[in-house]
């Protein structure tokens, strides 16, 4: 396989760790995570499975799923024998339409910090996210507030709103590219890319889903040339500024492709999975009337809301990894080549660990040890701003709209993917 097109390649062999004898169980049976079932709540197919088999094959997927904390961080801390290289790979096979369309492009795309093998990675790590200090984003607080309370007028004399789309949807991509110097009119346009490519990584989408990914592709890696280039010739005040002159400074410690490479990353993760996570929460707050009240009322608990938030409904629940050699988890014999599919989203309710893992509780004490960000040599590099982005989300909704509450009757919508978790529409009101 072409690694430089790894993200937009299948696994090069379907079959590799595919059991000589499927062992489908009962449970690996029932697994259908891209039915309207699942996808409005997987939380009950989590709670049965973990308990009856916690380490499951689905011959369906080719995939092993793993469910319990304690075996997904296991996996977590030893990226040696479970590799991430494939954590991008589609889910679906690119058609040949699309894949044409890929092969034309001037795309030069290689493994860049969530995908690349565990050294790489390390050194990789040790540069990138020194640069993301504490100094970057504490000075983002003021300004990230400002945008929120931008988009908040808007709508506040209205009695109403949909949150994703009118609020949601865009603040968390003005935050990153004003934290990596970027317009905010770039950021719209790249937002506009994000569940796309979400849906043909992760999901099943058309042959015209896929089609019109991969032309926006081609405009998306120009534009992140565009931005690194000129930041070259004149650094900012800002993320990616340092890390051009990281690269001035020694053009050893990685290539200016690599550069390209990572921020066309950040400009997916940085914000689309904000977003998920940022409705996700706001509808368990007004679900339960008084977490959010309790809330509203205690200044002190928004941070732990945060964590509780990311623990409870998270918009990454699940991440993906490869064997690179025969081992177990929690007792069960993974072959070398074997895909694995780890749901941080079950682990992340799992009773041996968070009490009364269903319930939502901004209160809950050990919040923090969720594994919404990954865990260990993958942990988010960009979790503190995340999660600074989500904490003044919140306040600013809590303090300007106290009272707002869940319009009735309305319905759950999700992206149909395999690991991104998200609501795609929120109606509140209020009385004004």
């Amino acid at each position: 396989m072409d690694s430089k097109f790894g993200m937009f390649q299948s696994d090069p062999d379907d079959t590799a760790g595919r059991p000589a004898v499927c062992p489908v169980s009962e449970v690996a049976d029932s697994f259908d995570p891209f039915s309207a079932e699942y996808l409005h709540d997987p939380y009950r197919f989590f709670d049965k499975a973990r308990e009856r088999e916690p380490v499951f094959y689905s011959s369906e997927l080719n995939y092993w799923v793993v469910l319990k904390y304690e075996d997904v961080t296991s996996v977590f801390r030893d990226p040696e024998t479970f590799s991430p290289v494939n954590a991008r790979h589609p889910v679906t096979p690119i058609c040949p339409a699309a894949a044409d369309v890929r092969d034309s492009l001037d795309l030069a795309i290689e493994p860049s910090l969530v995908d690349e093998t565990a050294q790489t990675h390390k050194h990789h790590r040790k540069i990138f996210g020194t640069a993301f200090t504490p100094r970057r984003v504490n000075e983002m607080e003021e300004q990230i507030r400002a945008i929120v309370d931008r988009y908040i007028d808007r709508f506040i004399d209205d009695g109403e709103a949909e949150l994703v789309s009118q609020l949601l949807y865009e603040v968390p991509a003005l935050a990153i590219f004003l934290f990596l110097g970027a317009s905010d009119e770039d950021a719209v346009f790249v937002k506009k890319l994000g569940s796309d490519r979400a849906i043909v990584n992760w999901g099943k989408p058309s042959e015209a889903e896929q089609l019109a990914m991969m032309h926006g592709m081609g405009e998306h890696w120009q534009f992140t040339k565009d931005l690194v280039d000129r930041a070259y010739e004149n650094p900012g005040d800002n993320y990616l500024g340092d890390m051009v002159r990281i690269h001035q400074n020694d053009p050893t410690v990685f290539t200016i492709n690599y550069l390209y490479n990572v921020m066309f990353l950040m400009q997916f993760a940085g914000h689309e999975t904000t977003t998920q996570a940022s409705a996700n929460g706001i509808r368990h707050l007004l679900s339960d009337r008084s977490q959010w009240e309790l809330l509203c009322s205690d200044p002190s608990l928004f941070d732990n809301a945060v964590e509780e938030i990311l623990r409870m409904d998270t918009s990454i629940f699940g991440w993906r990894r490869i064997a690179t050699r025969d081992t177990g988890i929690g007792g069960v014999d993974i072959p070398k080549g074997s895909r694995i599919l780890l749901m941080m989203g079950s682990a992340n309710h799992d009773e041996a660990v968070f009490p009364e893992g269903g319930k939502f509780d901004i209160k809950r004490s050990n919040a923090k040890k969720h594994l919404g960000l990954g865990l260990g040599a993958h942990f988010c590099m960009g979790a503190p701003l995340a999660k600074l982005e989500m904490r003044v989300i919140l306040e600013q909704l809590a303090r300007r709209l106290p009272g707002m509450r869940l319009k009735p009757g309305q319905s759950w919508e999700y992206l149909p993917t395999l690991v991104f978790r998200g609501v795609q529409k929120l109606e509140v009101e209020w009385d004004n």
